[in-house]
């Protein structure tokens, strides 16, 4: 095993994403240190070997990389210039990886407070899951100076198997992002109404998703979370609140653009309704039987041949 830094790797935030990330990096020999505000998280990370530090400045201390795996723009303000925030403790010239799927605005002004600070920074959303993150075959979309990007290479392909690099400007990450997850948000709202549609009209829900998983109307979010779906399974492994928030930003990012796009415009309202409804905290396969329940509500005479999913 080797290291790809000499000093340990700092990483604040350790959800699903995160804590797959550090243990990936554990896995190789890279020294990490974690901070999450979540004390269940430490214990995790700290039985599977990362130090464990109390603050973000202290995880941050005397590190030349920081990778800031949370999940908004005010989280990420607070571990990286809050009082107990990462920037400052860490050296000049050190890099801050930005993961989290913010707007672009909210990266261009984090990335001008790094720069103040001496500090690089990588604009470097990603995309695929724990599963994923563990197994280091995730999607990495890297904006960033390209001495930046070069220097830490390795680590970040052994992080991600797909790594694309974006170019210099800020925000082309979080741009880039949200145009993958309107379009995630949107396969998988089509795919929910494609299956509660196949229940209306008297069709086995679970035969049709074989059929198109094999045909031209298949998609990964659709396969992966219409068999949960069908299963009933709404634990969460991506929680309705993600692609709502997603959705709603990739769709203000298309405002400032001066257009509407109408696919992404019904899937976002989807999504909302579905937080509406009291499912973010759910899996977001939960699309479904909030589809088929607005449709029995609308028609329940009609509704007979919906009853196939919890």
């Amino acid at each position: 095993m080797m290291s790809f830094l000499h000093t340990p790797v700092a990483m604040v935030g350790i959800g699903n994403m995160g804590l797959a990330m550090a243990l990936r990096l554990r896995d190789a020999g890279q020294a990490v240190r974690v901070h999450d505000i979540d004390a269940r998280r430490h214990a995790l990370a700290a039985a599977a070997g990362a130090t464990v530090a109390d603050s973000p400045a202290a995880a941050a201390q005397g590190c030349a990389f920081l990778i800031v795996t949370v999940v908004d723009a005010a989280q990420t303000e607070q571990v990286l210039f809050g009082a107990q925030g990462a920037a400052a403790a860490l050296p000049a010239g050190a890099a801050v990886m930005l993961c989290p799927t913010i707007a672009p605005d909210d990266i261009e002004r984090l990335a001008g407070r790094l720069d103040a600070a001496g500090l690089g920074w990588l604009d470097a959303p990603m995309s695929g899951g724990p599963a994923r993150a563990r197994d280091g075959s995730m999607s990495l979309m890297v904006a960033a100076a390209p001495a930046l990007f070069a220097a830490h290479q390795a680590l970040l392909r052994h992080l991600a198997a797909r790594l694309f690099a974006l170019g210099p400007r800020p925000g082309d990450g979080a741009r880039t992002k949200l145009i993958n997850n309107l379009l995630a948000a949107t396969n998988l709202a089509a795919a929910a109404e494609a299956l509660a549609l196949a229940g209306r009209i008297g069709l086995d829900p679970a035969l049709t998703l074989a059929v198109i998983e094999q045909s031209s109307g298949q998609s990964w979010i659709g396969s992966d979370r219409m068999a949960r779906a069908l299963a009933g399974d709404f634990a969460p492994r991506a929680h309705t609140t993600l692609l709502a928030k997603d959705s709603a930003l990739a769709m203000a990012m298309a405002a400032q653009a001066g257009v509407v796009p109408a696919l992404g415009s019904q899937a976002a309202a989807m999504f909302q309704a579905a937080l509406a409804a009291g499912h973010g905290g759910e899996d977001d396969a939960r699309l479904l039987s909030l589809l088929q329940q607005q449709w029995q509500a609308a028609d329940p005479a009609a509704a007979d041949a919906t009853q196939n999913v919890p």
